[in-house]
């Protein structure tokens, strides 16, 4: 009888869960889903997109940017977020391909 065993290292198990909580909110992952479309969006283009308050869309950029999940980038008035790591990317695309989710 064969043994079980985990097949991921307990690096990359602590760094998905921790990147996983950190985005677990829908609008959280809308943002993902937006940015992953154009490089990078600043903030009223964010909230035009999604069609939410300014002040609840800060709450989720702050959070996320916090978690490193986002960066920004100021040029002159306007203040643009992107994705710090496109991994996270990969798992949006799993659950919009999966039939049964």
């Amino acid at each position: 009888m064969n043994s079980l065993q985990i097949r991921l290292d307990k690096k990359k198990l602590e760094r998905a869960a921790y990147v996983l909580k950190s985005v677990a909110h829908p609008i959280r992952i809308s943002i993902i889903d937006l940015l992953e479309q154009r490089e990078r969006l600043s903030v009223t283009e964010l909230q035009e997109a999604l069609h939410i308050e300014q002040s609840l869309l800060s709450h989720h950029l702050t959070n996320m940017r916090d978690k490193g999940v986002l960066d920004t980038k100021r040029e002159g008035k306007n203040v643009y977020y992107f994705l710090t790591d496109t991994t996270i990317s990969h798992i949006i695309e799993c659950i919009n391909g999966c039939r049964n989710f």
